[in-house]
C-alpha cells in the first residue's frame, strides 16, 4: 500500500480550513495551497494536496446526487406507505457497499470499519422491522376490505361497488 497522506495527519483545525479552501476555490489552486501549508509549518506538496482534493471533491459529488434524489423521492411521492424510509435505507445500503467495495482506494485511517459494520447491524434491523410492519399494514387491510365486502354486499350494494371499494382498502396497503 502508498504512503499515508500527509494531510490525514494535519490538526483538525488546519484540515477544516483546507477543506473550507478547497471549496471555495473550486478544488483548484493547489500551488496557493501548498504554499499556504507551508505558511502554517506543514510540508504538504501540491500532489498530495490534489490526491486529497480529488478525493473530496467525488464525496462532494455524490452527496449532492443523493440529496438530489432524496429531494425527488419527497417531491414525487408523499411518505405516506413509508417509501422514503425505505429509499433512504436503500441508498444507505448502497452507500455503505461502495466505501467496503472501494477499501483499497481509501486509506485505512479514514475509513473506520468497526463503525461500518456496527451501522449494518441496525439498518438489517430497521430493514426487517418494516418489512414486518408492512406485511402486517397488508394483513390489516385485507381483513377491512374482507370486513367491508361483507357489509356492503348485506347493505345491498351492487358487487361492482363492492369490488371497488375492496380495491380502495387494498390499494392503501400497497
Amino acid at each position: 500500500m502508498g504512503e499515508r497522506s500527509k494531510i490525514v495527519h494535519l490538526p483538525e483545525a488546519t484540515r477544516v480550513e483546507l477543506d473550507k479552501r478547497l471549496i471555495a476555490g473550486g478544488f483548484s489552486g493547489y500551488v496557493e495551497l501548498e504554499a499556504w501549508l507551508r505558511e502554517q509549518g506543514y510540508e504538504v506538496g501540491k500532489s498530495s494536496i490534489h490526491r486529497y482534493g480529488s478525493q473530496m471533491e467525488r464525496r462532494l459529488a455524490d452527496l449532492r446526487v443523493s440529496t438530489e434524489q432524496a429531494r425527488a423521492l419527497v417531491a414525487a411521492a408523499p411518505d405516506d406507505t413509508d417509501a422514503m424510509s425505505r429509499a433512504t435505507m436503500q441508498m444507505l445500503q448502497q452507500r455503505l457497499f461502495q466505501v467496503l467495495r472501494d477499501m483499497d482506494d481509501v486509506d485505512p485511517d479514514e475509513v473506520d470499519l468497526a463503525k461500518l459494520a456496527k451501522a449494518v447491524a441496525p439498518l438489517a434491523r430497521a430493514s426487517i422491522a418494516q418489512q414486518e410492519y408492512m406485511r402486517q399494514v397488508k394483513e390489516r387491510a385485507a381483513a377491512a376490505a374482507d370486513a367491508a365486502d361483507r357489509i356492503v354486499k348485506t347493505g345491498g350494494l351492487s358487487a361492482d361497488s363492492a369490488a371497488e371499494i375492496r380495491r380502495a382498502i387494498l390499494g392503501i396497503a400497497q
